[in-house]
């Protein structure tokens, strides 16, 4: 960050990557409170030198800040205060005579990131620092696993423990849209063992989750579903009745993803174009980038966290939220297209089925949605869920549609 961008943030009314505090003689006793915040959301900077009166920034300056600076670092990069060495980036900024310091904390790989105790993990919530609650600092654990679970065996199940109608539908799925996957060439055994379904016997989470029958699944996931609801109003406080529509309990995730593709499809247009030929064909883009958001839901998901994943349809947007995460800054991981999913076997299997792509997390083809239909997509993630929303056009003509279909 060059000075230039520094005072262009010092006249900014929120952010939640971006810190100041005055630290004109020592560190602040909160300072540690802000690094744990940042290493626990998506980084930030922490700028010393800058008091803050109201929304108003006074630059004061650091008087030692050699000494500052070498007491912040080596108790950063020391385990004696934190339970991790935390590697800071600094810069020193001169402002009308006064020297200010700025430290990127950078968001960890592995956390939470705590100083002394469990019980002093922050997190960075709007422009300020909170302190986590249990239910955060467990899915802060939960990430330590994040691209493993869904390989992991599920102890108990064997290859009865499969839906048989839903693994029958995978199989002929195959064979009849990609006659030319080899993996359509396999008897069952190699079959499910290629695709991760199957390990020494035993389901993986993976294919419990995707192929599995639903007894089987309720077991390790009590309450099991994708909550899908369609609301007639802007917020549920305005809405009546409280839902129009509800997608029933299906078994499993591969019966999940073709019901809500179905209903997805009555907010999208897919106009129909005739070729030079005779041979019409639909222009699917706006249902792609639902469906896109669709997949990113059922393949991100935290499955191990008591909040559902769920779909919600309201008369001017649609969200998807999920429990978990990402992995990574969202301006980081559209920049770069990282392939990081949280359940690698899903994604494989997805994949295979041709219904996702190999890289990245479909940012690039959700924000179709703008290109096709001038409406906004809007990217939120915070320590625990992510959630996608799609702002619709015409409210009234979705509240109708959804009545028609209700």
């Amino acid at each position: 960050m060059d000075k230039e961008t520094l005072l262009k943030r010092l006249s900014d009314v929120e952010w939640d990557d971006f810190e100041v505090k005055a630290a004109s003689v020592e560190l602040p006793k909160d300072v540690w409170e802000t690094v744990s915040a940042f290493s626990n959301s998506s980084g930030g900077w922490l700028v010393l030198g800058v008091a803050q009166h109201g929304k108003m920034f006074e630059v004061t300056g650091v008087n030692n800040p050699e000494k500052i600076e070498q007491d912040f670092m080596t108790t950063l990069r020391s385990k004696n205060k934190f339970n991790v060495v935390i590697k800071p980036d600094c810069k020193k900024y001169d402002i009308d005579g006064k020297t200010v310091l700025g430290f990127y904390i950078p968001s960890a790989e592995v956390k939470p990131i705590y100083f002394n105790s469990l019980q002093n993990t922050f997190i960075r919530a709007a422009s300020g620092d909170q302190r986590a609650t249990e239910y955060e600092i467990n899915a802060l654990y939960r990430d330590q696993s994040f691209g493993m679970m869904s390989s992991k065996l599920v102890e108990g199940t064997s290859v009865d423990s499969f839906n048989k109608a839903s693994y029958t539908n995978f199989r002929d799925y195959l064979r009849r849209m990609l006659p030319e996957l080899t993996y359509n060439a396999l008897d069952d055994n190699t079959f499910n063992h290629k695709l991760q379904l199957v390990k020494n016997d035993k389901l993986t989470y993976g294919g419990l989750l995707f192929l599995g029958d639903n007894d089987e699944i309720q077991d390790r996931f009590p309450d099991f579903r994708i909550d899908y609801l369609e609301i007639p109003g802007l917020s549920y406080a305005d809405a009546e009745p409280r839902y129009t529509y509800r997608v029933q309990e299906q078994e499993n995730l591969w019966e999940y993803y073709f019901v809500l593709v179905q209903r997805l499809r009555i907010y999208a247009d897919n106009p129909l174009y005739i070729g030079d030929l005779g041979i019409g064909r639909e222009d699917n883009k706006q249902l792609d980038a639902l469906r896109e958001a669709l997949i990113n839901l059922l393949i991100h998901a935290d499955y191990f966290s008591p909040m559902k994943p769920r779909i919600r349809v309201f008369t001017n947007r649609i969200e998807f939220e999920n429990p978990g995460t990402l992995p990574r800054p969202i301006v980081e991981l559209m920049k770069e297209d990282v392939s990081v999913p949280r359940n690698p076997v899903l994604a494989k299997l997805f994949r295979t089925a041709k219904l996702c792509e190999n890289a990245g997390y479909g940012f690039d083809k959700m924000l179709v949605w703008k290109q096709e239909t001038q409406q906004e997509v809007l990217f939120e993630t915070t320590i625990d869920k992510t959630k996608i929303t799609f702002m619709l056009k015409d409210e009234h003509f979705v509240e109708a549609i959804a009545g028609i279909f209700a």
